[in-house]
């Protein structure tokens, strides 16, 4: 069996570790999971972690991914780190505008101001 390689990318930045998204879809589960251990990974690594997850190449993503933005908030808050969302499709904003997720999360236009803030 192939392994799954997460198709994101990840890049240090001065104040923020940002995390891109290269897929246009991220709708399988085995995905989303590969992503999870990924991202998990990435948090674990750096103490109170600036995170900032950029969607600016996603056009698709199932209801299981919001589920993993909530456990990635999760663990960034109780490493007493900050996460910021950024870059993201507006028919993808309109599902976290329905489901209140933009009470829940920092969600800037771009990564410009998401690097900013």
């Amino acid at each position: 069996m192939a392994e799954i390689k997460p198709r994101i990318s990840v890049e240090y930045a001065e104040n923020a570790t940002i995390v891109s998204f290269v897929d246009e879809n991220i709708l399988e589960e085995m995905d989303i999971r590969a992503l999870q251990e990924t991202i998990m990974s990435v948090i674990d690594q750096t103490e109170r972690i600036n995170l900032i997850l950029d969607f600016g190449n996603v056009r698709f993503l199932s209801s299981a991914v919001l589920g993993l933005l909530i456990r990635i908030s999760k663990r960034v808050y109780e490493q007493d780190g900050q996460l910021k969302l950024c870059s993201i499709n507006p028919k993808i904003y309109e599902v976290f505008k329905i489901t209140r997720l933009t009470k829940t999360f920092d969600i800037y236009n771009d990564l410009e101001s998401a690097t900013r803030d």
